[in-house]
């Protein structure tokens, strides 16, 4: 008998972690659980299933000056996040400006932090701030990762701008299911019909209006409801009260044909729907709802809402279609990759049963420290707990847990998967991931590029060096992409990233967020230096000074390593017999290592060689580590040019979007850039093309593409190889490195 109550209640557990509605479950659990287990799983199921399902992680992402700012902080007002709108609008119509401008620069407000947590009708809803930026891509890797759905907002003006297609390309890439919010409806001139055909021409977009405004411009008072068949009045000093009334006479024709449409739209992506709709049976606000939100969490269908946040109107029912049509934690699939098994993608259950996941995506400094933001994927994660880095293999204990509630902190003693929350006191990097030590997951891959760009920087004025060296230090930690180094010879303060603009916006959060103003040098690009053919050595290194002299004598070949090595270098050690002592051989591997970090051509580190010691000499009396040492820098030294040095430089898998009648004046520029262009492709009105450019032709790059193309191209660049320089310009890298040695 136990044994077959304990099956059932096997099977009972798994049927309810497999569907979706707390009514389908206690059916399940009727029919399979025995009524004593079924008692005790009714009892312990709301504890995580309901939270659940009242949960949203949501982004709001915009061109600029759509009104995103705008929008947040209704948002905030109307689920009680700031208490007067007054605080940020200021009486003296400060808010129109605000429009255009960061509302966290201007006031120091709303999404100072990472997520901010509200509450709308019992449901807890996270705000993740995306990056306006969208060059980095890891850092928006991992802010889209955190969101579970999100909010395109369009200007009703303005309609879809080259950002929007941007940010829309960058949530399609990481399958983020969203909304459209038509704002502005207030202004002169808007046309939301007009940016929808826009947004399902230019953005490819399967989507169709569920609500259609009451008047526009300066006429604008409601809107009606295409699900639910109703219109809303906004009303009160800040549009907080909603009155709900009947269709308005002169609209009703419009609202039925706009209703159809929505219906027509959504059946060709749902089955379910489809069939109601071709056998004409009426269908039911209730119907339509459930429709929607299965095709948009499927993200088949993207539905459009309405409004204008500066004029107070359309906040509210767009919070509810954020209830209503985005998905909850568990209704997205999330995979992390197991570090034991070659990085494999593993499919996340979503649920507190099972190992801790979670992983930090932004960092903070707070005034206790540094706050790291958690969004945990899978298991629980309890104050007191001992978690696990699995980038660093540190194990941390979680001293304190909060949720990030209005102004204050909120401490808390546990948290489970789907929520975000924030620890302090834990040192960690951006994007590490925590585990409780029982699975080896990352939730970003570990192999970070390496930079391809260098540029010297230093503070201005001596006296902000302190916050000079705080804001290069938090930015490393925040973007594994984001390197700082010393120039041994000059001394100079070098960092180094993914390409121009990259560095340049580091270099303005310094001034910006540091209020420390730096000077840059001429940018660097990272080149190397490899050798193409084998080449013996044998050097002896003998001093006499006085007292104990130096001697080492070392004796070998240095060769190019066959393509596609794992490593850059090695050295390998074929001495038979006795001919070096053997605590002498890590000093002449030292020397050699040393040697190859600075080659003779440019300067640059040589990569991928193999240096091999086949004999040499030592004295009882006179040979040391030192003597070695040197000994092995000064043979590859002398053998290096022998061994016929190249350059290799960082070359580019470069992406441009342009319009295509620009198309023959981009690839001139291309191949006068010493580019490869190995793809050409069309997209409506657009060629996209693919190319191979040296990274040292691409400066100023954006400049030249936008007077080419009027504004209206876009690139993106990312690192493919290090590949060897033409004879013609390894001459010219040389002579330029002679004549600054020289010079100095």
């Amino acid at each position: 008998m136990l044994r077959s109550t304990r099956n059932s209640t096997t099977r009972l557990l798994y049927t309810f972690s497999s569907c979706r509605s707390p009514i389908t479950s206690l059916l399940h659990l009727r029919h399979f659980a025995a009524a004593p287990a079924a008692k005790v799983k009714e009892e312990k199921d709301p504890w995580w299933k309901e939270s659940m399902d009242r949960l949203r992680n949501i982004g709001i992402s915009a061109h600029i000056d759509s009104g995103k700012t705008t929008l947040t902080e209704r948002i905030l007002f109307y689920t009680g996040r700031i208490h007067e709108i007054h605080e940020v609008r200021g009486k003296d119509g400060v808010g129109a400006k605000m429009d255009s401008m960061d509302l966290e620069r201007e006031k120091g407000i709303t999404i100072q932090s990472a997520a901010t947590y509200c509450t709308w009708k019992d449901y807890q809803v996270n705000i993740i701030d995306t990056p306006g930026h969208v060059d980095f891509t890891i850092e928006v890797e991992r802010a889209l990762r955190v969101l579970d759905g999100a909010i395109l907002v369009l200007c009703s003006v303005g309609g879809v701008q080259s950002q929007s297609i941007t940010v829309d390309r960058q949530m399609r890439r990481y399958d983020v299911p969203r909304l459209a919010f038509i704002n502005k409806l207030d202004r002169m001139g808007a046309d939301p019909w007009k940016v929808l055909g826009q947004a399902r021409s230019k953005l490819r977009h399967h989507s169709a209006a569920v609500q259609v405004p009451i008047g526009l411009e300066e006429e604008l008072k409601g809107l009606v409801d295409l699900v639910q068949m109703k219109a809303y009045y906004f009303t009160g000093s800040s549009g907080e009260t909603i009155t709900t009334e009947e269709i308005p006479g002169d609209l009703e024709e419009m609202v039925s044909e706009k209703r159809r449409e929505l219906i027509e739209a959504v059946s060709e992506v749902d089955d379910k729907l489809a069939e109601s709709f071709l056998s004409d049976e009426p269908i039911s606000p209730t119907e339509l709802e459930e429709a929607i939100r299965r095709a948009t969490v499927a993200r088949k269908f993207i539905p459009v809402f309405m409004g204008s946040a500066f004029k107070n109107k359309g906040v509210q029912p767009l919070l509810d279609g954020v209830l209503s049509y985005l998905p909850c934690p568990t209704e997205v699939c999330n995979y992390a990759l197991d570090q034991t098994n070659n990085e494999v993608k593993v499919a996340l259950s979503g649920t507190p049963v099972g190992p801790l996941v979670a992983l930090a995506f932004k960092l903070e400094e707070g005034r206790f420290g540094q706050l790291t933001y958690l969004r945990i994927y899978e298991g629980v994660l309890k104050k007191g707990d001992f978690v696990v880095n699995v980038n660093t293999g540190k194990k941390i204990k979680v001293p304190r847990l909060v949720r990030m509630h209005s102004n204050e902190m909120e401490d808390i003693q546990e948290a489970h998967a789907g929520q975000i929350v924030a620890v302090f006191g834990i040192d960690c990097a951006s994007g590490d991931t925590f585990t409780d030590g029982k699975v080896k997951y990352t939730m970003t891959s570990m192999n970070v590029p390496e930079p391809v760009m260098s540029l010297a920087v230093s503070p201005v004025s001596k006296d902000s060096g302190g916050q000079f060296s705080k804001a290069l230090n938090r930015f490393q930690r925040e973007d594994p992409t984001f390197r700082v180094g010393l120039d041994a010879e000059s001394g100079q303060t070098i960092i180094s990233g993914m390409g121009e603009l990259h560095l340049d916006i580091y270099v303005e959060r310094i001034r910006r967020e540091y209020r420390v103003d730096a000077t840059v040098g001429r940018p660097r690009v990272n080149f190397r230096e490899t050798i193409t053919q084998r080449t013996e050595f044998d050097y002896l290194h003998k001093k006499q000074t006085g007292g104990q002299g130096q001697y080492g004598r070392v004796c070998g070949y240095i060769e190019p390593l066959p393509p596609g090595s794992s490593s850059k270098f090695e050295f390998e050690n074929q001495i038979v017999g006795q001919a070096i002592p053997a605590g002498f051989i890590p000093a002449i591997e030292k020397g050699f290592r040393e040697a190859a970090n600075s080659g003779s051509l440019i300067g640059h580190p040589v990569e991928n060689i193999l240096v091999a010691l086949t004999d040499g000499a030592a004295h009882t009396v006179d040979s040391s580590e030192l003597a070695f040492k040197l000994a092995a820098i000064y043979a590859f030294r002398q053998c290096y040019t022998a061994a016929r040095p190249v350059i290799l430089e960082p070359v580019m898998l470069v992406e441009l979007k342009v319009p295509t009648e620009y198309q023959g004046t981009v690839t001139g520029d291309l191949n006068k850039r010493k580019g490869l262009i190995v793809g050409n492709d069309q997209d409506g009105d657009d060629s996209i093309i693919t190319a191979n450019v040296p990274l040292n032709n691409m400066f100023g790059y954006s400049t030249s593409l936008r007077s080419m193309t009027q504004g209206k191209g876009e690139f993106s660049m990312e690192y493919k190889e290090h590949s060897i320089v033409s004879n013609e310009v390894q001459t010219q890298l040389v002579n330029a490195y002679k004549t600054s040695k020289g010079s100095e």
